[in-house]
């Protein structure tokens, strides 16, 4: 392809992605009070969990509850197009892939998407924890929780965690591109293991150990898996 055919694809690739977020938030807005009810429902958890009565959300201002919806709509959107997304990513790259490397387009999307959707499973059964954690210092106080800010965390909390457990999908393309060997990842496992929780400890805005262990338990055996990958997959 030339640099032009290039852009015209890459144009095509985002003006397909951009009409697929646009329906997901659709979609979400649509279905807004479901979607607000699974989010502020691990805040009730966390309260049980840290004795504290909860007493719902607070609204600070006319326009929050409308920006709220709209913020929920919008990250609910991309989570629903989140798989459009990924071939569309991968459409765009395949042409400058080899036929043999063309063979892994099915699970690269799939895979991403699963591990996305593992990331923010395992910070959605983490949250109430990490909620109740926090809430314990509010013993003997009266919490008052604005919606828009819980929403930025639980929203932050979810991606942390999603984005985090793509990181051996990254180590697959990095090896199919010959940038890494399976043997390269176990000469440096120990430093594996700090680098894990490094990001454990980044990606987990509670700073709660359960939190912590929620994504560096996972992330290292994911690691290990992707080891197993790459050296049946990629013969290396």
């Amino acid at each position: 392809m030339t640099v032009v055919e290039h852009l015209e694809e890459l144009r095509y690739r985002l003006i397909i992605s951009a009409v697929a977020f646009v329906v997901g938030t659709v979609i979400a807005y649509i279905i807004y009070s479901h979607v607000l009810n699974l989010l502020t429902l691990p805040l009730d958890k966390g309260g049980r969990i840290a004795g504290v009565k909860v007493e719902g959300l607070s609204v600070p201002g006319v326009t929050t509850a409308l920006f709220v919806r709209i913020r929920i709509s919008i990250f609910a959107g991309f989570v629903i197009a989140l798989p459009v997304i990924l071939w569309q990513v991968w459409r765009f790259i395949t042409p400058g892939l080899e036929t043999n490397e063309k063979r892994y387009a099915i699970p690269f999307v799939v895979g991403s998407f699963c591990l996305f959707f593992a990331g923010a499973g395992v910070a959605y059964l983490v949250l109430p924890q990490a909620l109740g954690f926090l809430l314990r210092f509010t013993k003997g106080l009266r919490p008052v929780i604005f919606i828009d800010q819980y929403i930025r965390f639980v929203e932050f909390f979810i991606l942390a965690f999603a984005l985090t457990f793509e990181i051996p999908m990254v180590l697959i393309v990095l090896a199919a591109a010959g940038v890494i060997s399976s043997a390269f990842l176990r000469r440096y496992r120990r430093h594996a293991i700090i680098l894990v929780v490094i990001i454990a400890a980044l990606a987990t805005p509670s700073q709660d150990p359960y939190s912590n262990l929620g994504v560096a338990v996972p992330l290292y055996v994911m690691f290990e898996g992707s080891i197993l990958i790459i050296r049946y997959l990629m013969k290396k």
